[in-house]
């Protein structure tokens, strides 16, 4: 009779309970251990968190073991963005081609769901309350401890999986201290509030459900997602300090009410108690956690404990669901040998980690300034416009990276050769904005391209 295959997954996150499935359908006992709480058994306020975008890469990883349609029922989806100009006005971007869409989903809701997934589908037996304080790699020995009663104990498995995020304790207390691993974060210098904006009386949606709010003002910005009660997931992104509109100069309800009125006088039009709502959740910090190897013996980091990325993108969970696809994808082509899945993992997986932090870093430029700057939107509908017509030399960067499976990191270097050809393109034609969608217009990108 074959030994039982045992696997412990440190975190019950996302990436966590959905690799518990895989794991499951693999034929492993899976024990998930989680620091926090249940949050099923907690009030889950919609504006918790920032809300997830899920996308191809995420849709892909889900529908390989069959709990997509899970996910698909708390899923809204958004086919576009609109922008809100400091008049009210509003511009329509689509995303992609026609019908294609992200989908908002809330992070509480999504989790709570994952866990139930990860349980039914995936047999697993999660422990909340219990923190990780150490792995020894080469054994498979966990050591854990109960913050509820303080007792200290251990577990062992024939691998080793943290998805305990951002600020994974594994990847903390034992990978740091390990010989030969690089590690950095870095905080960039904005940070975030949210806001939840609730639903008309009736129930019914304040702004267009099906599309993802901007609302551009150069240096920072305000998006909002729709939630499946008829609120908005709010999130307003700026700077820390150091600027005429920055969080350190919005102390008072006299100057939070002051800044919306002035800076987003349409949302203020539907949210005029903004300044009694403010403190309702954290100013937060974002940053990028960098490292590698992502593996060492019979560990293995996964999602964010790997590759913590900025939300700009709406990758951050696409890309833990994908470390799933590629892993078990690994488990296939080397017959669950991990000596050889976790080294060609980690070398498969890094360059398209920091290619999606990359990626993420530049579309928040995009986000807060390029969206409502003339020459980008002209630069993206002549990018349209030739993808349509040779669809198998260009596909735009956002729909590589959205709806499609083509590597971050090949994505990530398509979109520097294609930009660079748009900004020629744009600077040489004559009367450019006159005659965009001209054949010269397209010619002369294809020339670029074939050169």
């Amino acid at each position: 009779m074959a030994t039982e295959k045992k696997a412990i997954i440190v975190g019950a996150g996302l990436v966590g309970s959905l690799w518990a499935v895989y794991l499951s359908k693999a034929g492993y006992k899976v024990n998930i251990y989680e620091r926090r709480p249940d949050i099923r058994r907690a009030e889950i306020s919609a504006g918790k968190s920032i809300n997830l975008a899920l996308s191809n890469r995420g849709w892909k990883a889900l529908d390989a073991v069959g709990v997509g349609d899970e996910i698909r029922k708390i899923a809204i989806p958004m086919y576009g963005r609109i922008m809100h100009d400091m008049e009210g006005n509003l511009t329509n971007q689509p995303y992609g081609k026609e019908g294609q869409a992200i989908f908002s989903i809330s992070r509480g809701g999504v989790n709570a769901k994952m866990m139930d997934i990860a349980e039914e589908y995936g047999n697993a037996n999660i422990r909340y309350d219990v923190e990780c304080t150490g792995v020894d790699t080469k054994t498979g020995v966990v050591k854990l401890k109960d913050l509820n009663s303080g007792e200290t104990f251990t577990d062992q498995a024939d691998v080793v999986f943290a998805a305990d995020g951002a600020f994974s304790a594994v990847r903390y207390k034992t990978f740091q201290k390990l010989d030969g691993f690089n590690f950095s974060q870095r905080y960039i210098a904005d940070g975030y509030r949210e806001i939840l904006l609730p639903a008309n009386a009736d129930g019914s949606y304040k702004l267009d459900k099906n599309a993802l709010h901007i609302w551009p003002r150069g240096k920072f910005m305000l998006i909002a997602l729709a939630n499946e009660d008829g609120s908005f997931t709010c999130t307003l992104f700026m700077p820390h300090a150091g600027d005429a509109n920055a969080f350190d100069k919005l102390n008072t309800k006299e100057q939070v009410d002051r800044f919306f009125k002035t800076t987003f006088p349409d949302f203020y039009e539907m949210m005029p108690d903004i300044a009694d709502a403010w403190e309702d959740h954290p100013l937060s910090s974002l940053a990028i956690m960098r490292s590698y190897p992502w593996h060492f013996d019979k560990v293995a980091l996964m999602g964010d404990a790997a590759h913590a990325t900025v939300p700009f993108y709406g990758q951050g969970m696409n890309a833990g669901f994908e470390d799933c696809t590629v892993m078990w994808e690994l488990m296939q082509k080397h017959n669950e040998d991990w000596s050889k899945i976790f080294p060609e993992y980690s070398e498969l997986r890094k360059p398209d980690g920091d290619a999606l932090q990359d990626l993420s870093l530049d579309n928040y430029f995009v986000m807060r300034d390029y969206v409502a700057d003339p020459a980008f939107l002209l630069q993206k509908k002549i990018e349209a416009k030739f993808s349509s017509l040779y669809p198998d030399k260009w596909m735009p960067l956002y729909s590589q990276v959205t709806f499609s499976e083509i590597r971050y990191s090949d994505a990530y270097n398509s979109g520097q050769r294609q930009d660079k050809i748009m900004k020629e393109v744009m600077s040489e034609v004559a009367n450019i904005e006159g005659n965009w969608d001209s054949e010269e217009v397209m010619q002369a990108i294809l020339t670029k391209l074939n050169a």
